[in-house]
């Protein structure tokens, strides 16, 4: 018993943590004990909680309750704290690859993407086919090489496009700033280049939008609020945006997102709720709402994201794209917002896993001298995603407890596409337990609570409430709330989890699971203004989300089904250290078994109609 009387876990040495199939570890369950709130109790709530006599008392009742005093506050650890989760490059002997030179340029860089890419044949502008697919890179560039097509029409379209989906009756709320007069003059240069012949890579002339978490000129970083960027200047592009433009990308704005990121619904009071384009009645998913809803919709192809606790491929998979979030370090993050140094990383979301790959390696390659591990130089390596040959006796880890944590739907969904894996290409499913998976929840949303609210400080302390919204006043109590012993704990608990972790990758190359525990659910009136505290809902989304960010692994997930009401369904793959290339090909093949089922949205553009 811990201080008062209160329960505490005193963790066994990690050396005797038994991650086998029959290891007698108990499952727990999500104890998320707190009632949704939007509107005016939101409202009620906020003020007892930023009182100096009731906040108190009502932050350690709401910590108590939800199991954190009991994991970790009062917890005993041996292991000592792992403060990043910075991976040491081991050179992998990975199926497939083709190794790439890390100073190539990012035009080279996707070349030698493209060299590994099939050949695909038949001209694209019929119309989509007998089954709906999303236009990919490769569509558009084909497009404009043919002359039928230019970056100026598609540009044209994109600004219509937002222009009807921002308003009545669909207020899809989709980005959170884009500059005409800025997109239609990238839009001039491309044309302009292609029709000369000079075009510089293929994703010359592409429309990428980027989350508002990511410095991108001319556009201020708002983060989601109607404050920050007035505290913070943008006074240049993130490097990643820089990659892509001097690819010839056209970047055409600044995506919706959840306020600071500090939520999983993507409902933003100040900038709108950014809804889904399979029901528009129904959430995108957050924090990274607006970038899975723009590529859902096929205003872009791609859109750039950062996931901090699945805030890529949350919304990726409620919206039926696909999520690729890399291994922390590999894509640069000088220029991103720094809310969680240690949990955040950027990552892509795209309508089919080559476009991830493609924007994948125009961002990746060495690091700038300003980034905290820029002396690592891990080795890159691609996918040959043309191979003859398929990647073979592939393994992967399933613990069934946590896998069938989830909605009915989502269970039969998920286990029927690992059958598919498993019977079309041989590969064989380890099965496996993955001990104190709750605790490791408890000890990420600690961990991020604690960066953002650290980050913020100095600015929270001048701002004037108000013009934060509802939910996030109380996502930052939390995160004030939490201690330097919380804090130094949940990193103990990530050295744990971390040596957990790769003696499971010693028998198993990916760990599998679904993406998300329910699907999108829907907005309801009262949270429009104030945002919406549904940490139920929010425990749900997440559940399978955190070793991607704790531990700074890689992760991807691809969309394999629809629920009963037609919204879409993730499986999720987590992958060692650095093995980006096996996690690509394993999504490229579960993409392939799957597209002959995809729909199309509710709400859907189509660009590159010549119509």
């Amino acid at each position: 018993m811990g201080l008062f009387g209160e329960e505490k876990v005193v963790y066994k040495p990690v050396e005797e943590v038994d991650v086998g199939p029959k290891s007698d570890h108990v499952y727990v369950r999500a104890n998320v004990k707190a009632p949704r709130m939007a509107g005016l109790v939101v409202k009620i709530f906020v003020w007892f909680l930023e009182s100096r006599i009731f906040g108190t008392l009502l932050l350690f009742i709401l910590k108590r309750n939800n199991l954190i005093h009991k994991f970790i506050t009062n917890a005993e650890l041996e292991e000592p704290p792992l403060y990043v989760p910075l991976h040491p490059f081991e050179d992998v002997k990975e199926q497939e690859v083709k190794c790439i030179d890390s100073d190539l340029s990012p035009p080279e860089k996707v070349q030698q993407a493209i060299n590994c890419l099939p050949n695909s044949s038949g001209k694209i502008l019929n119309g989509l086919k007998s089954s709906f697919h999303h236009w990919t890179i490769l569509d558009y560039s084909r497009a404009y090489i043919s002359g039928e097509i230019t970056p100026w029409m598609v540009a044209e379209r994109f600004i219509a496009a937002v222009h009807e989906s921002s308003n009545p009756p669909l207020q899809m709320s989709f980005f959170i700033n884009y500059n005409v007069d800025d997109i239609l003059k990238q839009a001039t240069e491309s044309t302009l280049r292609y029709k000369r012949g000079q075009q510089i890579s293929v994703l010359d002339g592409v429309p990428i939008a980027i989350k508002d978490e990511i410095d991108c000129a001319p556009y201020p970083t708002t983060g989601g609020t109607k404050w920050l960027h007035k505290v913070r200047s943008c006074t240049d592009d993130a490097c990643c945006v820089k990659r892509l433009r001097l690819c010839g990308a056209i970047l055409v704005g600044k995506t919706n997102m959840h306020e600071l990121g500090a939520g999983t619904s993507g409902i933003n009071p100040h900038y709108g709720a950014t809804r889904n384009p399979y029901d528009i009645n129904k959430i995108s998913g957050g924090s990274s709402s607006g970038s899975a809803a723009v590529v859902a919709a096929g205003l872009c192809p791609v859109a750039l994201g950062v996931d901090g606790g699945g805030s890529v491929r949350m919304p990726a998979a409620l919206c039926g794209v696909v999520g690729l979030k890399p291994t922390f370090g590999r894509i640069p993050h000088s220029g991103v917002l720094p809310l969680n140094w240690t949990v955040g990383m950027v990552g892509i979301l795209a309508g089919r896993i080559e476009d991830a790959f493609i924007v994948y390696a125009a961002m990746s390659g060495r690091l700038p001298s300003d980034q905290p591990n820029c002396s690592m130089h891990p080795k890159l390596h691609f996918p040959l995603l043309n191979s003859s040959k398929p990647i073979s006796d592939v393994k992967l880890a399933k613990y069934a407890e946590w896998f069938n944590d989830c909605s009915d739907d989502i269970r039969v969904s998920c286990s029927q596409s690992l059958d598919k894996l498993k019977e079309h290409y041989g590969w064989k499913i380890v099965e496996v337990t993955i001990p104190e998976i709750e605790a490791m929840r408890l000890a990420h949303y600690s961990t991020i609570g604690s960066e953002c609210s650290t980050s913020l400080s100095s600015h929270l302390e001048k701002l004037n409430p108000a013009e934060l919204g509802w939910d996030a006043r109380v996502a930052l109590s939390v995160y004030g709330s939490f201690s330097s012993k919380e804090y130094i704990k949940a990193q103990k608990m990530r050295n744990r989890q971390m040596q957990i972790h790769m003696t499971i990758f010693a028998q198993a190359d990916v760990i599998v699971s679904p993406t998300i525990g329910v699907t999108a659910y829907p907005i309801k009136d009262d949270a429009l203004e104030t945002g919406e505290l549904d940490y139920v809902n929010g425990a749900a989304l997440v559940r399978f989300s955190i070793a991607g960010n704790f531990l700074g692994l890689p992760a991807v997930t691809v969309p394999v089904g629809y629920d009963k009401l037609g919204l879409p369904i993730g499986l999720q793959f987590i992958g060692r250290p650095w093995s980006e290339p096996t996690l690509i090909h394993i999504a490229s093949a579960m993409q392939a078994l799957c597209k002959s089922n995809y729909r199309k949205p509710e709400v859907f553009y189509n660009l590159l109609n010549r119509d």
